[in-house]
C-alpha cells in the first residue's frame, strides 16, 4: 500500500510540474505576419508590412524581423530578451526607443517598457489568442520626439 502510494504520489507531483512549465510557455513563439487591414496605426506612423519571428532563448527569446514603412523604406530588426523585466538594449525601434524590458505575465501576454535613454517613452502588451492563431501587441505612450502612440497591430501566425 505504501508504494503504491508513493507511486500516485510521484505521479501527481510529476503531473502538476509539468502543468506549471506548460502554463510558463510563451505562445507568440514562431513566425508571424502583419494584418494591416486590422491593425491601428500610431498617428503618422503606417506600415505596409511586417513579419516578426520569436524564437525561445530558455529566460527569454530572441526576436527578428523586417517592417516596412509607408513610403517603402525596409528597417531590419532584431534583438535578445529576457523575462526579467530588466532595460536591454535593441536597435530598428520605429518609435525611437534603444531599451527594452521584458516580463512573461503568463503563456498568453508579455507586459513590455520602452525607453530612450532611461526615459520611458511607451509600453507594449502583447496577448496571444486562445487558438493561437491571431497576436495582439498594443503600444501607449509617446515617441522620441513627443508624438502620441496609440496603436494596436494584429498579426496572423504563419
Amino acid at each position: 500500500m505504501k508504494t503504491l502510494l508513493a507511486v500516485v504520489s510521484v505521479v501527481v507531483l510529476a503531473l502538476a510540474g509539468s502543468g506549471l512549465v506548460f502554463a510558463q510557455t510563451d505562445a507568440h513563439m514562431g513566425t508571424w505576419k502583419l494584418n494591416v487591414a486590422k491593425s491601428k496605426f500610431a498617428p503618422g506612423q503606417t506600415l505596409k508590412s511586417e513579419t516578426r519571428t520569436y524564437e525561445p532563448t530558455g529566460d527569454g527569446y530572441k526576436f527578428s524581423g523586417q517592417r516596412v514603412d509607408a513610403d517603402g523604406s525596409t528597417h531590419p530588426e532584431s534583438f535578445t530578451v529576457k523575462y526579467d523585466g530588466k532595460d536591454n538594449p535593441f536597435t530598428g525601434d520605429a518609435y525611437g526607443a534603444n531599451t527594452l524590458a521584458v516580463k512573461l505575465v503568463d503563456a498568453n501576454h508579455i507586459d513590455a517598457t520602452e525607453k530612450k535613454g532611461g526615459k520611458l517613452l511607451y509600453t507594449s502588451k502583447v496577448v496571444v489568442s486562445n487558438d493561437g492563431k491571431v497576436m495582439t501587441i498594443t503600444n501607449k505612450g509617446k515617441t522620441e520626439s513627443g508624438q502620441p502612440i496609440n496603436a494596436a497591430l494584429v498579426y496572423d501566425k504563419q
